[in-house]
């Protein structure tokens, strides 16, 4: 990239790559015009069978035939567009446009620039609440941690390093870079850009979604194929009866004008209003449900709907971490939403991992405690469960800390209060065991034996079994403020964080099931959270639930049956990737089913899009999901997906049964 780290791109440089590359800026879609909505609305088989029965009429001298129809169509278009022009206007007011910013060094000094006028080479800072505004590879990290759940689907923060990483990592696993659309949690680096806009990961998956096909709703192909079998019905009424009146003598002229009134009368004028009209009232009656639908066919589309297929990650869980247990030497605290259980646990032991849940954690939290935005989310959570057991984040000053290291996989904190010197330490549970010299009792700490490590592995491995996130606590007493801050550490437990499902997902799950709906999970979190999850949610009550993960999917040339069938039959894929979405939602398709596609992170924005119906999430989705989409949920709500559905259904009914008749 021609670029010295610690001086950056010249000016002169970076706007003559600019001209090379163009803005850092990704393609969005062009807005549906009142013109283009307009159209639409006589754009399909019945209305042109409808024109040609009006020109028929009036031909024939027929003029109030003619004008009966002609009113016929404009009504139906009128209801139509009035319908989708409100949709289209609620749904372009959730579409947020704003301009982000970015600290860039040029010509050796740091400034802050629009984030469209990066180029590859440019030296980007980055801290703690930023979002990243390029594709990047890390010069430089300290402690850094980035969420990218929008574009893999990974639900907790990812450590990053400057190390290199294997050359065929996927996307989750490569560390050593930070990509466009993700956020900084926690900590800071410099990082040179390697790709902006449209050759960024997220420009790769927007080109995806231009290049997904829309599918024509179930409702739109019968009505055009009901249009085709009507106008063979026409043609051969006028053809019979000019036949057979020709045949017994009758005047030709008589004749062809009764065969050609027939077949006017044969069109079912009314068809098209009462489709609409019953689009329209579900569309409204699902606006008030927290659903807005871009398209009328759509409505209908979900009550044919026959697969769901659905992100995990802020669709069934809630997108944020908590605590649900601590686990000490002296016993077990439960954790609920407004409280911990003390019932189980030695208070002693439970107040000092209370003190390393409040005070290990990191600058940038305790300088914005208030601050939602700010921090990891797993400490927040750390933080939030310490309040429960009567520990504040205040409680002592914080004098030194040593920020999380991707090697040695934990970080430590120094305070002091009334009782002297205290270090804190948490971290992944083999590292804290391994540099432990104690453990925690209530009567006094006792040295450690492998015995005891090998008891608290085998309780880590059971809860990370279960999809829980397990973390390590330790602390000591220090004399100075200096030397190993992971040295004499006594062990003091395991504390336990998940992502929890959504209180109505389960109960959303079951109803859709009950409708003889297949809900299928598709994430690109690990195969062990998926299953944990699928399990919470009631997707499933097997205990060994058969999970395919990304790496064991074919492409869709190479599948034999066997594959078929067993991807047909699975409930859970992990660790999947846009493409590989895409090719699993062909596959459904092609087996005769009706796939409804939900999600809210740009890695899902391709498959919503080639789904038959697409359903964004409005709070947590991202633009370009809500963009690909059909359908979005202003309350994020999976049970707003089932209301739909019935509703759907009776729209469906409905306009068979007119059909009928």
């Amino acid at each position: 990239l021609d670029v010295r780290a610690e001086q950056g791109l010249t000016q002169a440089e970076a706007r003559r790559r600019l001209a090379i590359h163009g803005a850092n800026a990704l393609r969005t879609s062009k807005r549906r015009s009142d013109w283009s909505i307009l159209i639409d609305q006589f754009r399909n088989l019945l209305t042109l069978l409808l024109a040609v029965a009006t020109a028929l009429s009036i031909g024939m001298g027929e003029i109030a035939e003619g004008a009966a129809i002609i009113a016929v169509i404009l009504f139906n278009g009128v209801i139509g567009f009035i319908a989708e022009r409100k949709a289209v206007a609620s749904i372009e007011a959730l579409r947020r446009l704003g301009t982000t910013t970015t600290k860039v060094r040029r010509d050796g000094a740091v400034g802050t620039l629009p984030a469209e006028d990066l180029v590859p080479g440019d030296i980007i800072l980055l801290g703690a609440g930023d979002v990243v505004t390029a594709d990047a590879r890390l010069v430089t990290a300290s402690g850094l941690q980035c969420d990218e759940s929008l574009l893999t689907g990974e639900s907790a923060p990812v450590a990053k390093s400057p190390q290199p990483v294997a050359e065929d990592a996927i996307l989750a696993e490569r560390s050593c870079m930070v990509f466009k659309g993700a956020s900084v949690s926690r900590g800071s680096a410099e990082a040179v850009v390697v790709s902006t806009g449209g050759t960024t990961e997220l420009g790769r998956i927007s080109k995806l979604v231009e290049e997904a096909e829309d599918e024509v709703t179930p409702l739109e192909k019968r009505l055009a194929r009901m249009s085709r079998q009507l106008i063979w019905v026409a043609l051969a009424i006028a053809a019979i009866v000019l036949a057979v009146g020709l045949a017994s003598g009758r005047d030709a002229v008589l004749m062809l004008k009764t065969g050609i009134a027939l077949a006017v009368a044969a069109i079912p004028e009314g068809l098209p209003i009462v489709a609409t009209l019953a689009l329209s009232r579900g569309m409204w009656r699902l606006a008030r449900r927290n659903a807005l639908v871009e398209r009328l066919s759509a409505v209908e589309t979900l009550g044919a709907v026959t697969v769901i297929f659905t992100d995990k990650t802020g669709t069934l869980t809630e997108n944020r971490m908590t605590v649900t247990e601590l686990s000490t030497p002296g016993g077990r605290a439960a954790f609920t939403e407004a409280e911990a259980d003390l019932s189980s646990v030695d208070p002693g032991l439970a107040g000092r991992a209370a003190h390393v849940l409040a005070l290990c954690v990191s600058a940038e939290l305790r300088a914005g405690q208030s601050a939602a935005e700010i921090g990891d989310p797993m400490e927040r959570a750390l933080v939030q469960a310490a309040g429960k057991l009567g520990v504040a984040i205040e409680a002592g000053a914080q004098i030194g800390e040593e920020a999380f290291d991707p090697q040695s996989r934990m970080m430590a904190a120094l305070h002091r209060n009334d009782a002297g010197l205290l270090i804190t330490v948490k971290g992944a549970p083999e590292a804290v065991l391994e540099r432990a010299e104690f453990i925690a009792q209530g009567a006094g700490d006792r040295p450690i034996a492998d015995a005891d490590r090998a008891e608290w592995l085998e309780a880590t491995r059971q809860l990370a079994a279960e999809g829980r996130r397990v973390l390590a606590l330790a602390d000591r007493r220090a004399e100075a403020a200096d030397g190993d801050p992971y040295q004499g550490l006594s062990f003091l437990g395991l504390v336990a964080l998940e992502d929890p499902p959504r209180g109505d997902a389960r109960e959303a799950v079951e109803a859709a099931q009950r409708a003889g709906i297949r809900v299928v999970m598709i994430t690109g979190d690990n195969a062990v959270t998926g299953a944990a999850i699928a399990r919470a949610v009631g997707l499933t009550d097997e205990d060994d639930i058969a999970v395919v993960e990304g790496k064991e999917l074919c492409r869709p040339d190479d599948m034999s049956d066997a594959d078929r069938r067993r991807y047909l039959e699975t409930r859970v894929f992990a660790r999947v990737s846009p493409e590989q979405k895409l090719d699993l939602i062909s596959l459904y398709q092609q087996a005769g089913e009706i796939v409804a596609m939900t999600g809210d992170g740009v890695n899902d924005a391709p498959a919503l899009k080639k789904a038959d119906i697409g359903v964004a999430m409005g709070l947590r989705g991202t633009q370009i999901a809500r963009e690909a989409s059909d359908i979005v949920l202003k309350d994020d709500a999976f049970a707003s997906i089932i209301a739909a559905v019935r509703q759907g259904r009776v729209i469906f009914r409905n306009i068979r049964s007119f059909v009928f008749y």
